[in-house]
């Protein structure tokens, strides 16, 4: 169903994506150099001189896009949605772009024409696949090349699904009506009407003319699958099986073929593949960087806990990492050695009476988990993902939060979306696990940095740190 429409409009869209940004490149130059807002005081280069670079940008775009899977054939996306991922895609190429002209070439292009690019890039882009898209719509509004589709089944998948395919009218799906069990007393579903029995549903095929059968049986009515597909076994119609497994997903789904077999992951992580190679390789150079450049700010801190408690520098707690594995994460210790003594585990409190005389200014600005950077660089944790906790405190949770153990789908991460959203110390646990699922659902290299920026921004320093 998707991969014939994005077979098809996919290729539409990288055809045209790949004219905008050449022709935006172009246009860039125009603007900046025959049409100048701001005087040209050091000479005109040559048109051509920006135009042989065309084909390279293209190719850099084209590879950009493909790389952040702005043509992938396995969702639909909102308008808003698109949009965002555009503009995302664009950026990153742009980013790319001067690092390369910067580094590569000796011959430096216009800042000027390079801003023009970035806006005048990115806004064509969204208007563009927006008027498309939009006309796309129209013509199917329109009955232009529709499909007509038959039902099969009730049930919370079905609505779903109906819903689904009535919000992207593009796909060019027409929804004639549903087939139900006989023992069904159901009038209409989402509005559309009952065309009959499982029994009667190769006259309705017939009588219809339809081009497809989508089939969703709810769970009480498996049993009736053999009997469906037997009728359908002689037609030349094509049929579609939606499995209603939609309540047990939570994080992702994805459909493999193991040589003929399809299996059905039901919680898949987009952290893999490239992606997940990116976000190590980014883990390792900024870790490798940041201990070298805050080594003085380190040492300083270690000698200031050495002169002001008893005890070591550094303390090693065992927190639970991706697939539910431990390992020993680092901090500069803010606590009397004896903290747990005689209280067993328990969370930090506001006005902590535990902790060292500095130790509350390292916990209140996060200083205290620096050291996390090692965890990181040696591939313990991740600088973004869900926060780690203690065993003691995951067996507590995982009985009483739904889907907590998930966000141990990841590294665990020294920042994370919950962190930078507030929910960190002694606050909702609920809140803390929705925003991890969130990052998990939504990973992306973008929303990485993202989450980067924010924590320095406003992630260091906050009130519920303690």
């Amino acid at each position: 169903m998707l991969k014939r429409y994005h077979h098809i409009v996919g290729s539409v869209f990288r055809a045209l994506d790949m004219l905008v940004v050449g022709s935006s490149w172009l246009a860039s130059y125009s603007l900046r150099f025959e049409l100048p807002l701001i005087e040209v005081t050091r000479g005109m280069p040559s048109f051509a001189s920006y135009a042989a670079l065309t084909p390279l940008i293209v190719l850099l775009w084209a590879s950009v896009f493909s790389w952040t899977r702005v043509y992938q054939s396995k969702r639909m996306l909102r308008r808003t949605d698109e949009a965002h991922l555009l503009l995302r895609s664009h950026v990153t190429a742009l980013v790319l772009f001067i690092a390369l002209t910067y580094l590569i070439s000796e011959y430096k292009y216009s800042r000027g024409v390079i801003l023009y690019f970035g806006v005048l890039g990115g806004f064509n882009l969204v208007v563009f696949r927006l008027i498309v898209r939009n006309a796309l719509r129209k013509m199917r509004r329109q009955g232009f090349n529709l499909r007509y589709v038959v039902i099969v089944g009730e049930g919370s998948a079905i609505e779903t699904l109906i819903d689904k395919i009535e919000r992207f009218p593009e796909l060019g799906l027409r929804i004639l009506g549903t087939v139900i069990h006989e023992r069904s007393a159901t009038q209409s579903i989402r509005g559309k009407p009952i065309l009959g029995t499982f029994g009667q549903l190769a006259e309705i095929i017939k009588k219809t003319k339809a081009d497809r059968i989508l089939i969703s049986l709810p769970r009480s009515q498996y049993s009736e699958l053999d009997r469906v597909l037997e009728i359908l076994r002689d037609e030349t119609i094509d049929i579609q099986l939606i499995p209603d497994v939609h309540a047990y997903i939570t994080l992702g789904c994805e459909i493999e073929d193991f040589d003929g077999l399809p299996i059905v992951n039901l919680n898949d992580s987009p952290l893999s593949g490239w992606g997940a190679y990116v976000k190590r390789l980014t883990d390792m150079g900024v870790a490798a960087i940041a201990l070298v450049l805050l080594s003085p700010l380190l040492a300083l801190i270690a000698f200031a806990i050495r002169i002001t408690s008893a005890g070591p520098i550094l303390y090693a707690q065992e927190r639970m990492g991706i697939d539910g594995t431990t390992f020993s994460i680092l901090k500069f210790r803010s606590m009397r050695v004896d903290a747990e003594a005689k209280t067993g585990a328990v969370w930090a409190q506001a006005g902590d009476s535990r902790r060292t005389p500095i130790g509350a200014f390292l916990r209140s600005t996060s200083i205290d988990e620096l050291p996390q950077l090692w965890n990181i660089l040696v591939g313990d944790m991740s600088l973004v993902g869900p926060r780690p906790e203690r065993p003691v405190f995951v067996d507590q949770f995982r009985t009483q939060i739904p889907g907590y153990m998930l966000r141990h789908k990841v590294k665990a991460g020294l920042t994370g979306w919950a962190q930078v959203n507030g929910w960190r110390g002694n606050t909702s646990l609920e809140r803390r696990i929705e925003c991890d699922l969130y990052y998990i659902r939504n990973w992306s290299y973008g929303l990485d940095w993202k989450i980067m920026f924010l924590t320095l921004w406003r992630g260091l320093i906050h009130k519920n740190a303690y």
